[in-house]
Parts: structure tokens; C-alpha cells; sequence
């Protein structure tokens, strides 16, 4: 910038110095100069102009100092705008990289916690396969020392040429607690007896009544879980012995012709609870003839359903997911059933005093009793025979 003001103040000063020497050759010859004088008065000059340039007072370097200022605040102006630029780039930068830091360890820890659920539901997993393997061994071994000790033997044991195939685990844990539920029967029923004979308190009574209910309960909950994991297993009865089976209905007794059965065994019954005896076993027989006209049908329908097709065309079953629709409807029966003998039990509760309760529960007992008796005779028979 300063070589560019002392270009321009030489320009000016070579025109200052032509202006002059025109002047000078145009006025009159009195005023004339010789050459070698003018000469020197042009080299005096010049030198006069060149130290006039140098001096910092003269007017033509003036502007000189306005034009450093300005130029100077423009760089000062350009130097705080790109510190203002530097300063504020980092200061979004940090912002955007902060918030990204935040939602990546966000991440992360729901990534963390995800896994550790997954590694708790994996673990809670094997120890309960874990656990339901230990207990089914342990039921094995039960049924097997049981049988060998002649206590009880399942029936599902004795013919188990009618299922071949294996056992699902539901059905020999069933069959385990079917057997404890029989031996649990038989004890509740000797206490039942004791009670009546003892003539305990109605309190104490009234205890072991609802003791018994709770027991048929659970029996009634048991079937439902075997008849999800083998609805043919309940159906044909095989867990119960064959002098049961003889008498089976859906998979348990029929509630109506055991009320018909036991009736001897409730006496004395006053009029008013013999009338209510009689219209519950009424209503059990319509019932149960309803569920068996149902029952009728799905056969029927099922029946009609494997039966359709064409000969020679290899498939056993057309149409295999109708079918096993219907069969899903069967386990629907089985708890029907179930529901109208424990609602027989129920309304028998209500009807009858808390002695006839105990007396019909022990009757009950009794009957299914003899009924296994009876079947152990006859296995022991044939096993003699042979």
C-alpha cells in the first residue's frame, strides 16, 4: 500500500514539473534561462521534489494514514469475525456432539439391559427344565416303587399296548397324582367315616366336608391339564382300573346314574331333601344327555371328515386341520362333563345337611373303593389263570 501513495505522488509531481517548464519557455525572452543553468535549477528541483516526498508533513502522503486505518479495522473486522467463526463452530460442534454421546450411551444401556433380561429369562428357563426333569424322575420312581409295593398301579401301565408310542410327560405326572389322589381319597374318607361314627362336632364336621370338595377340585383341575396334552388318553379312561372304565361316561362317572346308585346310601333323608335329590339327579340326566347328543354330533362330523377324498389318493386324511379342529372341541367336552359332576357335588352340599354331605361323600369313596377292588381281583384272577 505505501509503494502504491508514493507511485501516485511521483506522477503528480512529474505533471507539477512540465506544467512549469512550459510556463517558462512561454514568457517573454527577459525571463529567460540559459540551458546550463536551467538545467541545474531542474536537477535542484528535482531533488527538492524527491525530499519533498520523503517528508512525512506533505499534504500528498496526508490520506495515507486514513487508508491504513481503514484497512487496517478491515483486517481487525475480519480477524474478530473469523474468531467469532472459530469460537462458535466448536461451541455447535460440543452441542451436536454432546447430544449424539447422550442418545449413543442411551442406547447402550438399553442394549445392556435387553441382554441381561434375555440372560435371567434363559436362566429362569433352564432351571425350570431343569426342575420339571428332576420332578418327573422322582414321579417315575414313585409310580415304579408304588408298584412294587403293590400300593397302587396305574392302569396306563397295564395297557400301555393301547398307546404306543411314548408317554408324554403330562400324562405320567398325571398319573403319579392320580395315584396320590387315591390314596388321599381313601384316607379322607376312613376320617369321614370316624367322624360320624364318633359323633364329632358340626364344626369339625363341616372341616373335613370341605376338605373332601376341595379334593374332588383338584382331581377335576388335574383332568384338564392331562386332556390338553392327550385328549384320547382321558377320553378312553386308561387311568382309571377296568371296573371303572366299564362305567366310564366322558371321561368320569355319570353324575345322575351314581345319585341313583348311592340314594340307599343317604337315607334318612327328610321329604324336602328327597325331593331336591330327585330333581338334581333330573337335571343331571338332562344335561348329560345334552353333552352326549353334542358329542354324538362331533363323532359324527369327525367321522364324515376322515371318510372324505378319493380312493388312491394317498393321503390318510384330507383334510387334516378340519379335523384336529374338531378334535380341540373334545377337550371342550371333557371339561364339560367335569363341570356338571362338580356342580352335582355342589348342589348335593347345598341340599343336604352337613351329615348327609359326609355320609354321601363317604359313599362315594366307597364306591370308587370297591370298584378298584374289584378290578385288582379280576387282574389277579386272569394273572393265575395264565
Amino acid at each position: 500500500m505505501a509503494i502504491m501513495i508514493y507511485a501516485c505522488s511521483e506522477l503528480v509531481d512529474a505533471k507539477v514539473g512540465l506544467g512549469a517548464s512550459k510556463k517558462t519557455m512561454n514568457s517573454s525572452s527577459a525571463q529567460f534561462v540559459p540551458s546550463r543553468m536551467m538545467g541545474i535549477y531542474e536537477s535542484i528541483h528535482q531533488i527538492s521534489m524527491w525530499e519533498d516526498n520523503f517528508k512525512p508533513s506533505m499534504n500528498m502522503l496526508a490520506p495515507s494514514p486514513l487508508i491504513i486505518e481503514a484497512h487496517q479495522n478491515h483486517l481487525d473486522n475480519q480477524s474478530e469475525d473469523t474468531s467469532h467463526g472459530s469460537l462458535g463452530t466448536p461451541r455447535q460442534y460440543e452441542q451436536v456432539n454432546g447430544k449424539s454421546s447422550e442418545k449413543v450411551q442411551r442406547r447402550l444401556a438399553q442394549n445392556r439391559e435387553a441382554a441381561r433380561k434375555s440372560r435371567l429369562r434363559k436362566k429362569a428357563y433352564v432351571q425350570q427344565l431343569e426342575s420339571s426333569r428332576i420332578k418327573l424322575l422322582e414321579l417315575q420312581q414313585e409310580v415304579d416303587r408304588e408298584r412294587q409295593q403293590g400300593m397302587y398301579v396305574t392302569p396306563r401301565m397295564e395297557t400301555c399296548h393301547d398307546f404306543p408310542g411314548p408317554v408324554k410327560p403330562e400324562i405320567v405326572e398325571f398319573e403319579a397324582k392320580y395315584g396320590h389322589w387315591v390314596q388321599e381319597q381313601n384316607r379322607q374318607t376312613g376320617e369321614l367315616r370316624t367322624a360320624l361314627q364318633a359323633n364329632t362336632s358340626e364344626i369339625e364336621l363341616k372341616v373335613l366336608v370341605q376338605s373332601g370338595m376341595n379334593h374332588y377340585a383338584d382331581l377335576f383341575l388335574m383332568k384338564a391339564a392331562a386332556a390338553r396334552a392327550d385328549v384320547f388318553y382321558m377320553m378312553s379312561g386308561l387311568w382309571r382300573t377296568p371296573a371303572e372304565r366299564f362305567f366310564l361316561w366322558v371321561g368320569g362317572f355319570r353324575p345322575s346314574e351314581l345319585i341313583k346308585v348311592l340314594m340307599d346310601q343317604l337315607h334318612p333323608l327328610s321329604e324336602s331333601e328327597n325331593f331336591d335329590v330327585q330333581n338334581m339327579r333330573i337335571t343331571c340326566q338332562q344335561a348329560e344327555d345334552a353333552l352326549s347328543q353334542g358329542l354324538e354330533k362331533l363323532q359324527q362330523a369327525l367321522a364324515e371328515n376322515v371318510a372324505k377324498g378319493c380312493l388312491g389318493e394317498g393321503t390318510p386324511i384330507p383334510h387334516t386341520s378340519t379335523a384336529m379342529e374338531k378334535l380341540d372341541d373334545l377337550v371342550s367336552f371333557i371339561n364339560q362333563a367335569d363341570h356338571i359332576r362338580q356342580e352335582t357335588l355342589r348342589q348335593m352340599s347345598r341340599v343336604l345337611s352337613i351329615e348327609g354331605v359326609a355320609r354321601g361323600l363317604i359313599a362315594l369313596g366307597e364306591y370308587f373303593e370297591r370298584l378298584r377292588a374289584l378290578s385288582q381281583l379280576w387282574t389277579s384272577r386272569r394273572q393265575d389263570s395264565s
